[in-house]
């Protein structure tokens, strides 16, 4: 009896705290001859189908940084996996080695839209993912890839782009996009200027695409990761008002575009 009662009484103590057992795992799939690794996250306490998140790293790399938004959103009772853009055997060591990598996909707009959308097709078929209500989030490079994506007319409720990329040297297809848009903006980003922000507002009100743009003051690029440090002048760095407005922002934007 006194052991029933201990497991009742830390079964309360545990949903009083908000506990939540998150599964996560790495999962291996292919897009033609290349092998990806992406990780995929979410609460294992039901198996009700719940919206999904695809997640897509910065220019690093899928990271601990990738994996922990991805542990957050699970944690929000989402599925979130987070995608694999270079591949299994790519590992990133140097902000040289990134660039160059990073290049290769800004030059072929097509394989940044395939990567990502093997990606999206593996959280689509995981079985506790409603297929229905499912987004993308992306941070620096992986901002720019999750626009390239909803350009490429995937079917998907809406997209993130945290200090992302907003350039698009193909804007006549912005008409294709299905999904509801959300950016989240360093008003002084040295890398992302206003000449882009500008010509990004010109596409989305020219294809007529419901989305939001969110300036935030005194931030620069790279503002939600605490590891590009606190320094602007470095021209990427952290800044965590803005980093817990924008994550308010998605969150709220996700109430609206998953509501039933």
């Amino acid at each position: 009896m006194k052991q029933t009662l201990a497991t009742i009484l830390g079964v309360l103590l545990m949903a009083a705290s908000g506990f939540t057992a998150i599964h996560t795992e790495t999962v291996e799939y292919r897009l033609g001859d290349v092998v990806l690794a992406g990780y995929l996250a979410y609460d294992d306490a039901t198996d009700n189908k719940r919206p999904g998140v695809l997640v897509v790293h910065e220019w690093m790399g899928i990271n601990d940084y990738a994996k922990q938004r991805a542990e957050q959103l699970a944690g929000l009772g989402y599925v979130a996996f987070a995608l694999d853009m270079y591949g299994k055997d790519v590992k990133i060591a140097s902000r040289e080695e990134a660039s160059a990598m990073a290049g290769k996909f800004y030059q072929d707009r097509q394989l940044m839209r395939d990567r990502a959308a093997a990606g999206l097709a593996q959280l689509k078929a995981f079985r506790l993912t409603d297929p229905t209500r499912v987004a993308a989030i992306g941070y620096c490079f992986g901002g720019s890839t999750v626009l390239e994506l909803a350009r490429g007319g995937a079917d998907i409720s809406g997209v993130v782009s945290f200090h992302g990329g907003l350039q698009n040297p193909t804007p006549e297809n912005t008409s294709n996009i299905k999904a509801k848009v959300l950016v989240c903006h360093g008003a002084i980003d040295p890398y992302v200027p206003m000449d882009q922000v500008n010509a990004f507002v010109a596409e989305m009100d020219s294809a007529k695409i419901d989305y939001q743009l969110i300036m935030y003051a005194n931030a620069v690029h790279g503002f939600t990761n605490p590891n590009n440090g606190t320094d602007n002048s470095k021209g990427a760095a952290y800044n965590a008002n803005a980093d817990k407005r924008s994550w308010e922002a998605m969150r709220s934007f996700f109430a609206e575009i998953f509501a039933k």
